[in-house]
C-alpha cells in the first residue's frame, strides 16, 4: 500500500509519510528514561503525543519492559472510586504487559490478578504494593506510559493514584517500583486541581511535584518537514522544490504536527481536483495558500477545542485580542494564568521574552473568529460588505480602491474620535472593513516579525496574488521614511513591485488622502487617515 499523509490518530512509519522521530526518541531515552525520571508530556491537541509514546514503546523494548496504556479506555463510571478504578487499571496494565512477550509474564502478573478475587484488596496502597513486587521480579526495568490523562483529570481517584505513585517514587531506593513513568495529555498535571476544584485556594495544588521538566521540542523543523517531503517526492516525482515548500509550510505552522500533516494532506488529496491546479503544479506556494484556506474553513477538533477554550477562559481571549489587534507587547510569564493556559493549549509561545501566537494558522483562525463575533455590530464590517462588489475586477483585487474607500469612510465616521481611541481600534477597523471584501476567496494574516504597538504588516492573499499593507501609527511630526524602507524590504522578500501603507496620523497638519510614492522601481500607495 502506498503511504499517505495522516491527520487522524497515531502515525505509523510504514503506512504514513511522517518526519523521522529517532532523534527525539533517543533524547527521551537518554535524558529521562535512563535516568529514572517521572515526567509529563503535556502539549496541545494533535501534537504527536500518542505517536511519540507508541514509537517510544518499541524503541525501549531491548532494554526495558515498556507498557503503553490509554486512559480513554477507562469509562467515567470506572473513575468513581478505587473499587471500580483498580480492576479497569489492572485490565489495561495486564493487556499491555502481555504485548511485551516477557518471559513468565503470567507468573509476574498473578499478584495483580489475585487482587480481583477479594474486594477487600481493592485499595491503591495494595495495588502499588503488588506493582512493586512485579517490578522487583521483572527481568528488565519497567517503564509505564499513560496516555490521555485528561480523561481522568476530574476524578479524585486519579489524584489519589498520583499521590500514591509519588510516595512510591520517593521510596524507590527501599521498595522497587517503575523505572520511569510518563504521563501524556493536554493539561499540565499541576492544573488537574484547577479542573477538579476551580476555587483559588486549591487550584494549583498537585500530587505530581516530583515530575521532571520535559523540555524536548515536539514540533517539526523545516528540515524535518523537508525530509518527509523528500520521501513523498521520491515516490511521486512532482518536481517540487522540496526545501522551499518545506520552508513555506513551516512559515504557516511553526512546525505544529497536525497542521503540517493537514496542509500536506490537502495538497496531495484535495487540490488536484481543483481546476486552478489542473496542470498538476500543486506543490508550490499557491498550493500551500489554497490548502491553508481550506483548513481555515474546516471544522476540525483542533479548532473546535480552540473556540471552546477561548470562550471558557475570557482572560485568554483578551490576551489574544490584545496581541493581534493592538500589537501590544506582553511579557511572557508562566505565572500569569491566561499566558500559562494559552501556552498549555499550544496557542501561545514565548519569543524574545514576549507572548506570541504559536503559529500563523492559529492567528488567522483567531482573527476570523474575533472578526465574526464583532461583525454583527461593526460599522466598518458593514461598509466593507456594502462596498465589496466594486473592488474585484476581472478576478483581481483593486487594493488601491480599497484604501481610497477606507480613508473616505473612516474620516467621515471616526475622524472626530481622540488619539487614544483610534490608536487602540484603528487597525481593528481596517481588518473588519477588509474581511467581507476578501471573504470566501482570499485571506490575510498579520506578520509576526513586524507587529508592535506602532506598526503591523498585513499580508493579503487573493487568488494567488499577494498584497503587503503596512499599518502605521504616527504621532507628532514623525517622518515615515523608515517605514517606507521597511516596506520596501518586505516587497523585495515577497517579490512585489507595489506595496501599501495605511497611516493613522495624529499630526494636526496631516493631509488626509491617498498618494503614490515611487522609490526606485518600487511603488508605494500611502493612505493617511
Amino acid at each position: 500500500m502506498q503511504r499517505y499523509f495522516n491527520t487522524e490518530g497515531q502515525c505509523k512509519p510504514d503506512v504514513h509519510y511522517m518526519v523521522g522521530l529517532e532523534d527525539r526518541l533517543d533524547k527521551i531515552k537518554r535524558l529521562y528514561v535512563d535516568r529514572g525520571k517521572y515526567f509529563v508530556i503535556n502539549r496541545g491537541r494533535q501534537y504527536g503525543k500518542t505517536t511519540t509514546l507508541r514509537l517510544l514503546t518499541a524503541y525501549l523494548k531491548d532494554e526495558y519492559i515498556a507498557l503503553f496504556i490509554d486512559f480513554q479506555k477507562i469509562g467515567t463510571e470506572e473513575f468513581q472510586n478505587a473499587a471500580t478504578f483498580i480492576p479497569a487499571f489492572i485490565d489495561l496494565f495486564s493487556t499491555a504487559f502481555h504485548r511485551t512477550n516477557t518471559a513468565q509474564q503470567d507468573e509476574l502478573l498473578q499478584p495483580l490478578m489475585d487482587m480481583l478475587e477479594n474486594e477487600k484488596n481493592l485499595s491503591l496502597r495494595e495495588l502499588f504494593t503488588r506493582l512493586g513486587r512485579l517490578c522487583e521480579n521483572a527481568p528488565k526495568p519497567v517503564v509505564l506510559m499513560i496516555d490521555e490523562v485528561d480523561s481522568a483529570s476530574n476524578n479524585q481517584v486519579f489524584l489519589d493514584f498520583l499521590a500514591v505513585l509519588r510516595g512510591c517514587y520517593l521510596d524507590r531506593d527501599n521498595s522497587p517500583i517503575f523505572q520511569s513513568v510518563i504521563l501524556a495529555g493536554v493539561y499540565d498535571i499541576k492544573n488537574l486541581k484547577l479542573k477538579l476544584r476551580p476555587d483559588s485556594k486549591h487550584q494549583y495544588n498537585s500530587p505530581w511535584n516530583i515530575a521532571a521538566d520535559f523540555n524536548i521540542d515536539m514540533g517539526f523543523s523545516a528540515r524535518q518537514i523537508a525530509d518527509m517531503l523528500g520521501a513523498y517526492e521520491a515516490d511521486y516525482q512532482t518536481g517540487m522544490d522540496v526545501a522551499a515548500v518545506a520552508k513555506e509550510i513551516y512559515q504557516y505552522t511553526s512546525g505544529y504536527p497536525y497542521l503540517v500533516s493537514a496542509i500536506c494532506k490537502m495538497m496531495d488529496e484535495r487540490l488536484p481536483e481543483f481546476k486552478e491546479f489542473a496542470d498538476g503544479r500543486v506543490w508550490c506556494r499557491d498550493g500551500i495558500v489554497a490548502a491553508v484556506n481550506i483548513i481555515l474553513k474546516s471544522n476540525t477538533p483542533l479548532f473546535d477545542s480552540m473556540t471552546k477554550q477561548l470562550d471558557t477562559y475570557k482572560d485568554l481571549r483578551q490576551t489574544a485580542e490584545e496581541i493581534l489587534y493592538l500589537g501590544k507587547p506582553i511579557s511572557y510569564s508562566p505565572d500569569i494564568k491566561s499566558i500559562n493556559i494559552g501556552a498549555m493549549f499550544g496557542y501561545f509561545k514565548e519569543e524574545n521574552g514576549h507572548v506570541m501566537i504559536a503559529n500563523r494558522i492559529f492567528e488567522m483562525r483567531m482573527l476570523n473568529m474575533f472578526i465574526a463575533a464583532e461583525s454583527l455590530d461593526s460599522t466598518a464590517f458593514a461598509y466593507g460588505q456594502r462596498d465589496r462588489n466594486q473592488f474585484v475586477r476581472n478576478g483581481k483585487l483593486d487594493m488601491d480602491l480599497v484604501l481610497e474607500k477606507f480613508v473616505e469612510y473612516f474620516h467621515d465616521i471616526y475622524g472626530d474620535n481622540d488619539e487614544k481611541f483610534i490608536e487602540a481600534y484603528g487597525r481593528k477597523f481596517f481588518l473588519l472593513y477588509l474581511k467581507p471584501i476578501i471573504n470566501g476567496t482570499g485571506n490575510y494574516y498579520l506578520e509576526a516579525q513586524t507587529r508592535d504597538s506602532g506598526r503591523t504588516d498585513v499580508i493579503i492573499d487573493y487568488l494567488g496574488e499577494q498584497f503587503v499593507v503596512e499599518l502605521k501609527i504616527r504621532h507628532g511630526t514623525e517622518y515615515n521614511e523608515r517605514g517606507e524602507e521597511q516596506l520596501i524590504g518586505y516587497l523585495e522578500y515577497f517579490h512585489r513591485k507595489k506595496g501599501y501603507m495605511l497611516s493613522f496620523n495624529f499630526n494636526k497638519k496631516k493631509q488626509i488622502g491617498v498618494k503614490t510614492i515611487t522609490l526606485g522601481d518600487r511603488t508605494i500607495i500611502e493612505a493617511v487617515v
